[in-house]
């Protein structure tokens, strides 16, 4: 999904291909130093897809990152929001900036090369591209972009001469000639653009003087095309003459997009074999059509093409030796031999020195596909289902596997089958076909086609059924345009034990999955399970689009959700274990009922338990809403339990109330009012913090009533904080203080030691709230020396924040500060980012009162970064206006 501008009214354009530039109406937006732009321009390349930090770090400064550079990193994220008015969006994946393809002239110099528009395209170069950035992955990528100029440039060459416009490039090529004396294909060019111009004696010294460079300083002769051009002056002949068989296949008519897998097949003097791989309905035959018809000139002596049926439900795969036998009558050998040996060494023998195209479709193994493979100079392109890894590991083969369309190539694909005026008449019709397609082709073309066929239909009718049965609409009752039928025969292909995972992980019901709940999944070891998946990702059935998280396409995950299928508890029973072992790493004297898993997880410290739970909280969610629709309400109600540490510390209050409202529906059908009341408690805190006092204290008030049936003084006094908590969080300070003190009596009475300190250091902060310092500071430091002696790390954190605030109003500047600090260093080894924003600012008020005012600045700017992270919209605006 593109994002849109937030600013009203803007039109902005970015301009990569010479000094890096941001256009608004034609007029220059400033925006920011040399890394700030460079943070742009390494998010816009990616065309939507999200940069995970350290990837954007290392594209920014390489290895000369500077101290802090992640904050320094979202200060400039921060920034390039403020002045571009866009979302840049952040993610467990990294961030992620999506723009209109036209608004950006890299994308629009590549989709006119698509087109054949070489002159539009290279009239948008406006110097050396991304000037002025530097970092080894910047000057990789401009030699990269230069190297696709030169392409473009020999194209629309190959193209002028062809039309007769000789003398138009002939300036073009004399000054290219000087740059790469080397380049062989330009001086062909050269050559034959001086004959054309009537200047046959330039054109010979031309040729002669490459001749004797390439053989004093390479030791080389001309290449053949270059010498076949010589010949042809000679002979008076500058015609091109067809030789050899051309067995192509016409080109798809509405190809749209790939052109970065375009630019990977490269040309035929740089790719030898290329496997191109990806799932069915992908574009594997279209792309390698449109690729082999835009590089036909290249390949004069023929092109050879057959279609190995490697997962036709029709019929069994093509045998090499059929395939051989076709190709060396097609070579015009009157004489075949027998034995596939034989064939193919003949077949070699034959192709030996030819400048040919060898197009192998539909392959089924690596072995089906080396008989096939010529001795010498022919180019071969490969298409499967699967990654064909032999192939790639003992031939030297290319693998270029296919994604999905972009959104934009995607509306590009149907306004070119169904017309602009069509496409553009329902824009969010459009948007939710090309949504419900998830950007395969073959769905995308069944659509249209279907579209096609009923011209006075709106396209609502074709969304609607989509989105109510998206595998039934894509069937246009043809073999090869049923989606079912595609997809079944790459599963029909795979071993039994992949078939069954493929099945079962039609179950999950989230949009990826790590590698240790897949073997909880299916029963299996870690090494086992990765080797099962290494089975569904060779046939594209799974992606690991991530180290060690799989994911499938929508439309693929639908049909494995249609198998069938009977996964048991296993998987839920794995994230309840693995999320109480998790919290318990937080939380070490947390209460929680034990939970029986074979494979469940465990967790070196906390910051390893907090990653666990940053990788897995939208499975963790989505595992707790199934298993409430299938009644199971223990592990509901212990993924409610669970992931409450994790949201606190990260911010996430109403992704909690979501836990906790599950969780009590599960309490409720269990009978079990203890955790019924400790349900409503936590949604009293949340609702309050949420805004909704008067819903959170209702909360409150059902928790006390649950836990004065049982007796339980831990869980009176957990409430009576919460509550204290609340008071002060609305401005009752007195209140706050009644009830802290409360709790502190429930918790001493419970002899609960870490509760007690928790407590000391609440009492001790509403003194400080009533600007009663002393009272203050002596809770506090009775609750600094619990902690320490309980060795309680997230207690001690609270307490010094506590006696920083203490320290700050009594006037005693330093140690406010060394509180600060040492709060601040806890909290980052917890690994909760929640409070070290609150943290942050407060530390930015302390120098900000000492007229530290470049260090206040520095303080409040990470915590607003990490307040707009964490998505606390009202400490975000609050801070801002402050300060």
């Amino acid at each position: 999904m593109n994002l849109e501008f937030a600013a009203e009214g803007w039109e902005v354009e970015f301009g990569l291909l010479g000094a890096v530039e941001v256009r608004d109406r034609g007029e220059v937006v400033e925006i920011g130093h040399v890394r700030q732009r460079s943070v742009l321009v390494a998010l816009l390349v990616e065309e939507g897809r999200p940069v995970p930090v350290d990837r954007l770090l290392d594209r920014v400064w390489g290895e000369r990152a500077p101290l802090r550079a992640r904050e320094t990193l979202y200060g400039y994220v921060s920034k390039l929001r403020k002045v571009l008015g866009v979302d840049i969006e952040r993610s467990p994946a990294g961030y992620r900036l999506a723009v209109d393809s036209p608004r950006v002239d890299l994308f629009r110099f590549r989709a006119l090369v698509r087109e054949g528009d070489f002159d539009a395209a290279l009239a948008l170069w406006r110097g050396q591209a991304l000037d002025g950035l530097e970092s080894p992955w910047f000057d990789a990528l401009r030699e990269s972009l230069h190297a696709e100029r030169e392409a473009a440039e020999l194209d629309r060459n190959d193209v002028a001469l062809a039309d007769g416009r000789h003398a138009a490039v002939l300036p073009a090529l004399r000054r290219a000639a000087d740059e790469r004396p080397h380049d062989e294909r330009v001086a062909a060019q050269l050559v034959l653009a001086l004959h054309l111009s009537g200047n046959d004696a330039e054109a010979l010294r031309h040729y002669d003087s490459v001749r004797r460079r390439l053989a004093d300083e390479l030791g080389v002769d001309p290449s053949r095309p270059l010498q076949e051009v010589h010949q042809r002056i000679l002979a008076g002949d500058v015609e091109p003459r067809p030789s050899g068989p051309r067995q192509l296949p016409a080109p798809h008519p509405w190809f749209t997009g790939r052109s970065d897998e375009l630019a990977a097949l490269g040309s035929s003097g740089t790719v030898v074999i290329t496997a191109i791989g990806g799932t069915g309905g992908i574009g594997k035959t279209a792309l390698a059509l449109h690729w082999a018809h835009r590089h036909v000139e290249e390949f004069p002596d023929g092109q050879l093409y057959v279609n190995l049926r490697g997962f036709d439900p029709s019929a069994e795969p093509t045998p090499p030796e059929t395939v051989l036998r076709e190709f060396l009558e097609a070579l015009g050998e009157k004489t075949i031999p027998a034995g596939l040996d034989a064939l193919a060494a003949r077949y070699r023998s034959v192709v030996a020195g030819r400048r040919m195209l060898v197009l192998l479709d539909n392959a089924r193994s690596t072995e089906q596909v080396v008989p096939l493979l010529p001795g010498s100079t022919a180019t071969v392109l490969v298409t499967s289902r699967l990654k064909l890894a032999g192939l790639v590991a003992a031939h030297g083969a290319r693998s270029v596997s296919l994604d999905v369309l972009q959104p934009a190539d995607a509306r590009e694909f149907l306004a070119a089958r169904l017309g602009v005026e069509r496409v553009t008449a329902e824009p969010g019709v459009v948007a939710d076909l090309v949504s419900w397609c998830g950007g395969l082709p073959l769905a995308l073309s069944i659509v249209a086609a279907r579209a096609a066929m009923e011209p006075d239909f709106p396209l609502a009718v074709f969304a609607e059924e989509l989105r109510e049965q998206p595998l039934d609409a894509l069937d246009a009752g043809e073999i090869g345009t049923n989606l079912r039928a595609v997809f079944s025969w790459s599963v029909a292909a795979l071993p039994d034990e992949a078939a069954r995972a493929f099945g079962l992980l039609g179950t999950v019901g989230t949009a990826d999955v790590s590698l240790a709940a897949v073997a909880a999944l299916l029963d299996r070891s870690v090494a086992r399970t990765r080797m099962v998946l290494r089975e569904l990702e060779n046939a594209h059935l799974v992606q690991q689009h991530v180290p060690g998280r799989y994911r499938m396409h929508d439309l693929v995950g639908l049909y494995a959700a249609d198998l069938p299928a009977s996964p048991g508890s296993r998987l839920a029973d794995f994230y309840a274990a693995t999320s109480r072992a998790a919290a318990l790493t937080l939380e070490p004297h947390k209460a929680l009922p034990e939970h029986e898993s074979g494979h469940v997880l465990s967790f070196a410290d906390q910051a390893a338990a907090m990653a666990w739970f940053d990788a897995e909280h939208a499975c963790l969610m989505t595992e707790q809403r199934l298993a409430l629709e299938r009644a199971d309400f223990e592990v509901v109600s212990m993924l409610g339990h669970t992931m409450n540490s994790y949201h606190l510390r990260r911010g996430r209050t109403s992704d909690d109330v979501d836990a906790w409202l599950m969780a009590l529906r599960a309490t409720e059908a269990l009978g079990d009012e203890f955790r019924q009341a400790t349900a409503h408690m936590c949604l009293g805190a949340d609702y309050v913090e949420l805004g909704q006092s008067s819903l959170g204290h209702k909360h409150f008030a059902r928790s006390l009533e649950l836990f004065a049936r049982t007796g339980d003084h831990v869980a009176h006094g957990s409430v009576h904080r919460l509550i204290a908590w609340a008071a002060e969080f609305e401005g009752d300070l007195e209140k706050a203080l009644e009830h802290s003190l409360l709790g502190l009596e429930k918790f001493r009475a419970a002899g609960a030691e870490i509760r007690e300190a928790e407590s000391l250091n609440d009492v001790g902060w509403r003194y400080a709230c009533l600007n009663r310092y002393a009272e203050a500071r002596t809770y506090c430091e009775d609750a600094r020396l619990l902690n320490a002696k309980l060795g309680h790390t997230e207690g001690s954190a609270a307490t010094l924040d506590s006696l920083a605030h203490i320290a700050h109003h009594d006037g005693r500047h330093a140690d406010a500060v060394a509180h600060y600090r040492e709060a601040l260093a806890l909290y980052r080894e917890l690994d909760n980012s929640a409070e070290q924003a609150t943290v942050l600012e407060h530390l930015g008020d302390v120098h900000a009162a000492a007229g530290e005012d470049d260090l206040a600045r520095e303080q409040w700017g990470r915590a607003l970064e990490l307040y707009r992270v964490q998505g606390r919209v009202a400490e975000a605006a609050a801070l801002e206006r402050r300060v």
